[in-house]
């Protein structure tokens, strides 16, 4: 028998309001690790990451792959995040660079780590339209140790063209007592 989650019952098992709290520990690698196997897991989980970063929510992205330092997220090209030229809009590659790049960070980190993103630089290489897919392999230790990362994350476009290159400039360290 196939058990269904509603994002409600995952909710209430992983509070995203109490998911960066020392209490919980590592509340992207827990909700990741219990929801992706499931049928509709990772897209469930994207929608508890949106809920718990409200901003982050609004492209509607999909992470599709989550690991150890890797991450790789899914964008539809639709018209809540195009412009007025038709292609998807700087600000919502940025949104898609920060989440897939945060995501492989905050799995990566151990349950006493915390970051947070300090700095970003965008290259917009072509206009991105169609489906986009990001991923980021930031090769961020397993350690809370206070440290400053430059995470890279590269946004491609349905026939594999390098739309956008993000890197954004991470401070991690322990959280605190």
């Amino acid at each position: 028998m196939v058990r269904r989650m509603n994002l409600e019952t995952a909710l209430g098992k992983l509070d995203p309001t109490r998911g960066f709290a020392e209490k919980q520990g590592n509340f992207v690698r827990s909700a990741w690790d219990r929801l992706h196997r499931v049928p509709g897991g990772t897209r469930l989980f994207s929608k508890l990451v949106g809920r718990a970063a409200p901003y982050t929510g609004t492209i509607d992205a999909h992470v599709v792959a989550l690991g150890e330092n890797y991450a790789k997220v899914v964008m539809r090209d639709k018209p809540a995040v195009r412009n007025h030229i038709r292609c998807v809009h700087a600000i919502a590659l940025a949104n898609l660079a920060e989440l897939t790049g945060n995501v492989a960070v905050a799995y990566t980190l151990p349950d006493d780590g915390r970051f947070i993103v300090a700095g970003m630089r965008l290259e917009y290489l072509k206009k991105a339209r169609g489906t986009l897919t990001a991923e980021s392999r930031p090769g961020i230790p397993v350690s809370s140790e206070k440290k400053e990362y430059e995470v890279v994350v590269e946004i491609r476009d349905a026939s594999g063209e390098l739309c956008t290159r993000a890197v954004l400039e991470t401070l991690v360290g322990p959280k605190r007592r």
